[in-house]
């Protein structure tokens, strides 16, 4: 990205991991709360990375940043995570410039989600956008490019249909239970967990089950009951969480721990219980299915979409990827202009250079110099080369480098400096 004259670093890299190579486990290992962000944000500003927004979901860990060499990339994410190196190494993608940018777009319009036509991702990019701009983390590059995904994003979630049917981890979970417990609407759902996954599980369940016997619990208590109160729903003490499980038929678990909050020890009814584990990393210990009575369905496993519905989704693979080009040409053409515009600068001075000379050799034969209107005509003229010259670099037909470096030697410009 030198050339483009928008970073004091060499490229632009996305770096991470996602569910196309990587097991829960591994995700887990890569998993970024709130406090492991921010951490990684200080060191990236400590270790003078110009411009990096990180996103950590239950499909995928990313950084998007500005580096020399990936690997200042990779060390902060496996120094701010329990993720080593050689794990990253095994199942983990390194784009590059234009693969970069090429890659973001699909991960932000939903054509690189789970289920295809998702986009949970592109809230997650946007807060994580901003949280790098509150943070001085978030340069102009990365942050017209983030508004160029979002603009992609918008247009395919409007003018095309890719997104119609199940969409959510949230509402697949509901899906999955609605197709394998009988008569649900009579049984116990206990929702232990109300997060954003929490939340819109807790609303499929209630507009898809018809179930009067939902509870929720929440470490902190006044969030669960936020979410009760839009749907009429009974809230739990935290304390309750053993008693409450004993009495459910299915536990659906979406707490966002680093570690497992649910294991075979808390669970003492011997009644057949389904567990759905909604997080990354995994926040039911996999010994409860030492428990013959119970069922553990994660996430990854569950039935995400109906193939007949995946298929009509894929019919719009097509023209989603054309508003993206669409899109994505107008960020080019953008970042086109970056790259000759120190040229057009320096060709501005230049020419005020001029002007200034002539309007002070005039100043000094005329004795009714006028000033302000020789100075209009000299900066409307100026304005005018100038912009002659930018619609000629925009011009695709003409080689934008050969044409620069005519500029500069017919006007003789020092060079610019790269990287400005």
């Amino acid at each position: 990205m030198q050339k483009y004259n928008i970073s004091r670093s060499n490229y632009f890299y996305a770096i991470g991991l996602s569910y196309k190579k990587a097991d829960a486990d591994i995700r887990g290992h890569f998993s970024l709360d709130e406090d492991s962000k921010l951490r990684l944000l200080n060191q990236a500003k400590e270790n003078d990375i110009e411009s990096l927004i990180v996103t950590s979901t239950c499909n995928r860990t990313e950084i998007y940043g500005f580096a020399q060499h990936p690997f200042q990339l990779i060390q902060l994410l496996c120094e701010n995570t329990r993720g080593t190196v050689e794990e990253f190494q095994e199942v983990a993608y390194i784009y590059k410039n234009k693969d970069a940018i090429a890659h973001m777009f699909r991960v932000g319009s939903g054509l690189d989600s789970q289920i295809l036509g998702d986009f949970e991702i592109i809230s997650q990019l946007k807060i994580s956008a901003r949280l790098s701009k509150k943070h001085h983390l978030l340069n102009h590059f990365t942050e017209r490019l983030v508004n160029a995904v979002i603009q992609a994003s918008k247009r395919i979630k409007t003018e095309t249909e890719i997104s119609s049917g199940a969409t959510s981890v949230s509402f697949a979970s509901v899906q999955y239970i609605l197709n394998n417990i009988e008569n649900v609407s009579d049984k116990n759902i206990l929702l232990f967990g109300t997060g954003k996954i929490g939340r819109n599980t807790c609303e499929n369940l209630v507009k898809h089950t018809q179930n009067e016997h939902i509870t929720l619990i929440n470490r902190t208590k006044d969030k669960a009951e936020q979410v009760a109160g839009k749907f009429n729903l009974l809230v739990k003490d935290y304390a309750n969480l053993q008693e409450e499980i004993n009495n459910s038929n299915i536990l659906i678990v979406a707490t966002g721990a680093q570690r497992p909050t649910i294991d075979k020890h808390i669970i003492q009814t011997q009644k057949p219980l389904l567990i759905l584990d909604l997080s990354i990393p995994k926040n039911v210990n996999e010994n409860v299915e030492e428990l013959s009575n119970v069922k553990l369905v994660h996430l990854d496993h569950l039935s995400k979409i109906t193939d007949e519905t995946l298929e009509a989704r894929k019919k719009h693979i097509p023209l989603a990827e054309a508003i993206i080009e669409d899109v994505k040409k107008e960020f080019n053409n953008w970042l086109e202009t970056r790259k000759f515009a120190p040229t057009i600068k320096a060709l501005k001075h230049k020419l005020n250079d001029f002007a200034a000379a002539e309007l002070d050799t005039q100043r000094k034969k005329l004795s009714d110099f006028n000033e302000s209107q020789a100075e209009i005509i000299s900066n409307n003229i100026i304005q005018k080369i100038t912009n002659h010259f930018a619609h000629h670099l925009k011009d695709d037909d003409v080689s934008t480098d050969e044409s620069l470096e005519l500029i500069k030697k017919v006007f003789q410009l020092e060079p610019s400096k790269k990287n400005v």
